[in-house]
């Protein structure tokens, strides 16, 4: 599998699709789906709009998905048909609950096992992981009220944590802290900077510089 897990910054998506550390620029060619359903809630929020302008300069075509209302057959379909899946930021308990009721994310997941890239933002990053109990702390689980537990895709073996450098004002760091402290005991837990993104290739994790 062939994973990226970014806290916030972009930077890392290119050498990761290409291999390549050249200077940043326009991944002519390559289409990425565009998984939006953490976003749902949070139309026109400022956070959400430069998300996804930073991904439309950076990638050659994107391809906006809603998993929430798009029946299987087609959404592997997209998948199929694409170089990437981007999994956007935003409230990771209403991002699992939409891939979850959709049956959505068993597509997803024999996908990238099966190959496609993965490329994961905050609440995209976190879901990647065995469960997503820990971000408790950082969203809220009653976006989610038809989840009846808390098991993430299994992609890697380790719940991310972003914004671990306590700089955005959502997530101080007292609440960074308080979640490490409360949660770390009993799950395998990576934090990661906005500067940083957490990298799978061949089998490896390895966390590595994701400039903005």
């Amino acid at each position: 599998m062939k994973i990226l897990l970014l806290s916030r910054n972009t930077g890392a998506i290119q050498p990761f699709l290409t291999g390549s550390n050249r200077a940043k620029g326009p991944l002519d060619g390559y289409r990425i789906a565009y998984i939006d359903d953490a976003q749902q809630s949070f139309a026109g929020a400022e956070f959400v709009e430069a998300e996804r302008a930073a991904l439309e300069e950076l990638a050659g075509h994107i391809v906006p998905v809603t998993a929430r209302g798009t029946v299987a057959h087609r959404f592997d379909q997209i998948l199929a048909d694409v170089d990437a899946v981007y999994v956007a930021s935003g409230s990771t308990f209403a991002l699992l609950e939409a891939l979850r009721e959709s049956g959505n994310a068993a597509v997803l997941v024999e996908r990238v096992r099966a190959g496609l890239p993965y490329i994961g933002a905050s609440a995209g990053s976190i879901i990647a992981g065995p469960d997503v109990t820990p971000a408790s702390l950082m969203d809220d689980p009653a976006d989610g009220p038809a989840l009846t537990d808390y098991s993430g895709l299994a992609l890697i073996d380790q719940t991310v944590i972003p914004h671990a450098d306590g700089l955005l004002p959502p997530y101080p760091p007292e609440l960074i802290q308080k979640t490490l402290d409360t949660y770390r005991g009993a799950y395998a837990l990576t934090p990661l900077n906005d500067d940083q993104a957490l990298l799978m290739d061949n089998g490896r994790l390895s966390v590595i510089r994701s400039e903005p």
